[in-house]
């Protein structure tokens, strides 16, 4: 179901089921729910949407350590998944855990499209 390996497969993936704007809707509500006041826009283009969900990232962990994890926790990013990511460079840390947290909404839209 996902095979991709990095976030610009996985939105190319989302761009061919058509479901970029059920990935974005998704991003916002769990961003809500965590208690975050950022909202990516519905016409946001993917590429931007990975770049801009990087840099938030980048502020979270560097800013707001406990809302970084409580989005974590909101998303349901998977702890086995999490605990792979080397540590060696902040920013391809961040493209990791960028992916991951697509890959769960990605997961999350298409399981909501095929049993709705």
């Amino acid at each position: 179901m996902l095979e991709e390996k990095n976030s610009l497969e996985l939105l190319k993936a989302v761009e061919t089921e058509n479901l970029v704007i059920k990935l974005i809707e998704q991003l916002n509500k769990d961003f809500q729910l965590a208690n975050i006041d950022e909202e990516f826009k519905l016409n946001i283009s993917t590429l931007a949407l990975k770049n801009n969900l990087d840099s938030l990232l980048l502020n979270l962990i560097t800013k707001k350590y406990d809302d970084y994890l409580n989005l974590l926790y909101r998303i349901d990013v998977s702890e086995n998944e999490m605990a792979t990511i080397k540590n060696d460079n902040l920013l391809n840390t961040i493209e990791n855990i960028s992916f991951l947290i697509l890959k769960r909404e990605f997961q999350k839209v298409l399981l909501r499209k095929m049993y709705s």
